[in-house]
C-alpha cells in the first residue's frame, strides 16, 4: 500500500483492518539511505514471511505498540527500485515498491548545487569523507547547569557530560514530565544528510535503553519539534550550523529537537531543498527512534517562509507550525525588498526635497526606516550575483568580466532548479518585475505628494539588469519564472495542505521601529488562505509589543491544538475543520507593553497594519502579484487633477499601460500538485 502523506498515528486503528503493508518513515518512492521502516498490519503474524528482493528479511519484524500491527526496520536497500514481498497467511500477500536514493541526496530538490564547500571540521565532525561532505556521525551527552546563564553563553547553558564520571552537582532538573522530575541530560547527535549538518537531541539517561521504533524511553513526550533558522542568502556550502537542537524550554518539557544547516535560509535560500532535508532528517529519526505522535514546525523570518512552503508543498512533514515575525514566502518579499533600493536612489537624483514622511508614503512602509534597514541588509543584495558568504573563495564567485562562469549568488540563481535557466545567458530565470507599476499611487492620490514628485519618482525608479546593476529602464520578468512560481508553489497561495493544518503565528510588533519584520506579512498570508480555501480559520494571530513577555505558551498551546485533532481520529481538510479542534482560550488576540491580553477589538487601534511600496501603488494585501497586469493609462482616472504637462511625462513613462490590480497577475495561477519533483 502506498504511504500517504498524513501522519500515520492520526488515523483510527480500524482503518488497517484490512492486510496493509507501508512505509512508517517516509514515502516508498523518496526513501533515503539503504533502510526504511515497514508497517504490517492485519493477516497472520505467525505465518509472516517478507523479502526484499528474494532476500528474506522476516527477522526484522516484531509487535510495534498498537495490537495487530507489526514494524521492521528493513536494511538493505540498493539504489534505485526495490521489491519488499510480503505474506501473512491465506489472501495476505503484498508487494511494496521501494524507491531509495543515497543519504546525500538529492531526491526532489534537482541536482547538486555546483561548487559546495564542505564546512564539517568547523561543525566539530572532522575531515569530510566525500566530495558531498559527508562526515561520521557523532552523539555527545550535555547537561543543563544550575548556573545563571550568561547572555550569548555557548549551547544556552548546557554543559559537556561525560557519562563514565561522577555526576556534576550542577545539574539541573527538568520541568516535570510523567509527574516527575528528571536529571536534565540531554543526548545530542550531530552528522550530515543531504550535504547538510543535522542536530538532533532529546532527554536520555546515559546507559539507559534509547528510544525505538517499539518502546519509548523516560522524558520524550513522543512530539518532534523541527527547527527553521532565518536569513536568506544563497548557497554553495554546507554551512557549519543549523539552529541549535538544544533548546531548553522545548527539551525540559520532553520534546526532541531536530535542526539542519540546510533548514535556515540564511545558509540557503531554497525552500525545496530545505523541504527534502527535512524530510531526509525525520525519516532518520523515525527509523532509529520510532514516529512522533506529530511534528511541530518553529522558526521566525527566513524560517517562517519555510514552514508556510513545506506545509504547502510537502503536505505530511509538518503537522502544526508557529512561525514567528512571519512571511508567506521569499519570491514575493524580493520584489518590494529591492524596490527599497531603487526608490532611494530616485528620490535622491529626482532634484527634488523630500521629507522623511513623504518617503515613508511612497514606501509604504510605517516608516522609511525600514526601508533603510531592506538597504543595509537584502536591497539589491537578495538579486546580486555577487552576493556569496565568505565560504565560498572569491575565485569560484561570478564576476562579469574577470569569472563569468563562476557561482552567482542572486537569490534567482541559487534557485535555478525551481525556475530553469535562460538558455542565452545561462542565467537563472527571473520573476522580478515592476512594468506598470505606479510607485506613491496612494500618497499622491492622498495629498501627501504633489503632482511633479509623482511623476517624477516614476521616471527616476529604473530597475535592475541581470546582475542586479541599476538600469534606467524597468525589469521585467521571465514569463517561464512566473509560471513556473505559482504552478510550483514558490508563492504562497495558501493552497496545497495549508488550509489543512493549524497555524498559529506569534508576532513581536515592530513596524514603528523600522525593523523589516513588519506586520502586515501575517495579514498577507491570511489573505491567501481565505481567497484559496474560502476561510482563514486555522492561522490565529496573536501580536505583542515588543520586548514583552505575554502570558502564554505556544508550543503548548499548539500542542493541545493538535492533541485535539489526534483524539477524534479525524483528517482535517480544511480550515474550518482544522479551527474545529483549536482549544478554546485560543484566538487572534494582542498583548500590551506588560504582556497583559488587550481589550477585543484594540489590536488594530494599538499595532497598526502598513504595507510595501507595491501596496502603496494600488496592489493587494495579499501582495503575491509578481507581474502585474496592465490597462490603458488614462489622466482621468486619478483622484485627483493631472496636468497636461504632467501627463503627458508619466504617459511616456508607461506607453504599455499602468497596473491593473483588479486583475489577477500575468501567469498568476492556482498551486498545480504538490509533493513535485525537479
Amino acid at each position: 500500500m502506498a504511504y500517504r502523506a498524513v501522519p500515520l498515528l492520526f488515523l483510527p486503528f480500524a482503518a488497517f483492518a484490512e492486510f496493509r503493508v507501508e512505509t512508517a518513515s517516509g514515502r516508498p518512492d523518496m526513501i533515503s539511505g539503504t533502510s526504511t521502516l515497514i508497517r504490517i498490519s492485519g493477516g497472520d503474524a505467525s505465518k509472516l514471511r517478507a523479502e526484499l528482493n528474494g532476500k528474506s528479511v522476516t527477522a526484522a519484524f516484531r509487535p510495534g505498540s498498537e495490537p495487530g500491527v507489526l514494524l521492521g526496520r528493513v536494511e538493505g536497500l540498493r539504489t534505485g527500485s526495490n521489491v519488499l514481498r510480503v505474506r501473512a497467511g491465506k489472501g495476505a500477500d503484498a508487494k511494496l515498491r521501494l524507491n531509495a536514493y543515497p543519504i546525500t541526496g538529492p531526491i526532489f530538490s534537482g541536482p547538486h548545487q555546483k561548487p559546495f564547500i564542505c564546512q564539517t571540521e568547523a561543525a566539530g565532525l572532522g575531515t569530510p569523507l566525500d566530495a558531498d561532505c559527508s562526515a561520521k556521525t557523532v552523539v555527545a551527552y550535555y547537561y543543563r547547569s544550575t548556573e545563571p546563564v550568561k547572555q550569548g553563553a555557548p549551547n544556552q547553558g548546557f554543559k559537556k557530560l561525560d557519562p563514565a564520571a561522577p555526576r556534576p552537582a550542577d545539574i539541573a532538573k527538568t520541568a516535570p514530565i510523567d509527574g516527575r522530575a528528571l536529571d536534565y541530560i540531554v543526548r545530542r547527535e550531530t552528522g550530515t544528510i543531504n550535504r547538510a549538518i543535522y542536530d538532533i537531541a532529546f532527554l536520555h539517561e546515559p546507559g539507559q535503553p534509547l528510544p525505538t521504533p517499539w518502546n519509548g524511553t523516560p522524558g520524550w513526550n513522543g512530539r518532534l519539534v523541527y527547527l527553521f533558522g532565518g536569513g536568506c542568502s544563497a548557497g554553495y556550502r554546507q554551512a557549519s550550523s543549523a539552529m541549535s537542537a538544544l533548546n531548553s524550554s522545548m527539551l525540559s518539557a520532553g520534546y526532541t529537537v531536530a535542526a539542519s544547516s540546510l533548514n535556515v535560509f540564511g545558509n540557503d535560500c531554497n525552500d525545496v531543498i530545505s523541504a527534502e532535508t527535512m524530510m531526509m532528517v525525520k525519516e532518520h529519526f523515525i527509523e532509529q527512534f520510532g514516529a512522533p505522535v506529530y511534528t511541530i514546525g518553529w522558526g521566525g523570518s527566513g524560517g517562517s517562509m519555510q514552514q508556510h512552503l513545506i506545509s504547502q508543498n510537502y503536505p505530511g512533514l509538518l503537522d502544526g507550525i508557529l512561525p514567528t515575525v512571519s512571511y508567506s514566502d521569499i519570491v514575493t518579499v524580493i520584489s518590494s525588498t529591492v524596490d527599497c533600493s531603487l526608490l532611494d536612489r530616485a528620490f535622491e537624483s529626482s532634484g527634488q526635497s523630500w521629507t522623511e514622511e513623504q518617503k515613508t508614503r511612497v514606501s509604504g512602509y510605517a516608516t522609511w526606516n525600514t526601508c533603510k534597514s531592506w538597504i543595509r541588509s537584502f536591497s539589491p543584495a537578495l538579486i546580486r550575483p555577487g552576493s556569496c558568504n565568505p565560504a565560498v573563495p572569491k575565485n569560484l564567485v561570478y564576476d562579469a568580466v574577470s569569472n563569468p562562469k563562476g557561482a552567482r549568488c542572486a537569490i534567482y540563481d541559487n534557485q535555478a532548479n525551481l525556475f530553469g535557466r535562460d538558455p542565452s545567458t545561462g542565467f537563472a530565470r527571473r520573476t522580478l518585475d515592476n512594468g506598470g507599476v505606479q510607485y506613491g499611487l496612494a500618497a499622491f492620490e492622498a495629498g501627501h505628494i504633489d503632482g511633479e514628485q509623482f511623476v517624477t519618482i516614476n521616471e527616476k525608479v529604473g530597475g535592475y539588469d541581470n546582475d542586479g546593476n541599476f538600469v534606467a529602464a524597468r525589469t521585467m520578468a521571465d514569463p517561464t519564472a512566473l509560471r513556473a512560481a505559482y504552478e510550483g508553489g514558490r508563492v504562497d497561495s495558501g493552497g496545497g495542505g495549508l488550509g489543512s493544518i493549524p497555524i498559529l503565528d506569534s508576532r513581536p510588533y515592530m513596524d514603528d521601529r523600522g525593523d523589516i519584520h513588519d506586520s502586515y506579512r501575517s495579514l498577507a498570508t491570511r489573505a491567501r488562505l481565505e481567497r484559496t480555501n474560502g476561510s482563514a480559520a486555522n492561522h490565529t494571530l496573536v501580536t505583542a509589543a515588543f520586548g514583552s513577555s505575554p502570558r502564554w505558551n505556544p508550543l503548548a498551546l499548539m500542542d493541545e491544538w493538535l492533541g485535539n485533532i489526534r483524539k477524534s481520529g479525524q483528517r482535517p481538510a480544511s480550515p474550518a475543520e482544522v479551527a474545529k479542534f483549536r482549544p478554546a482560550v485560543l484566538a487572534d488576540a494582542c498583548y500590551d507593553k506588560e504582556g497583559q491580553k488587550a481589550a477585543a477589538g484594540r489590536c488594530r487601534e494599538m499595532y497598526p497594519a502598513a504595507g510595501n511600496p507595491r501596496i502603496a501603488a494600488g496592489g493587494p494585501l495579499a501582495d503575491d502579484i509578481l507581474k502585474c497586469a496592465l490597462k490603458p493609462f488614462d489622466p482621468a482616472a486619478y483622484k485627483r487633477p493631472l496636468p497636461v504637462a504632467l501627463a503627458a511625462r508619466l504617459r511616456a513613462v508607461f506607453p504599455q499601460g499602468v497596473c491593473d490590480y483588479s486583475k489577477p497577475g500575468i501567469e498568476q495561477r492556482p498551486l498545480q500538485g504538490v509533493w513535485r519533483k525537479y
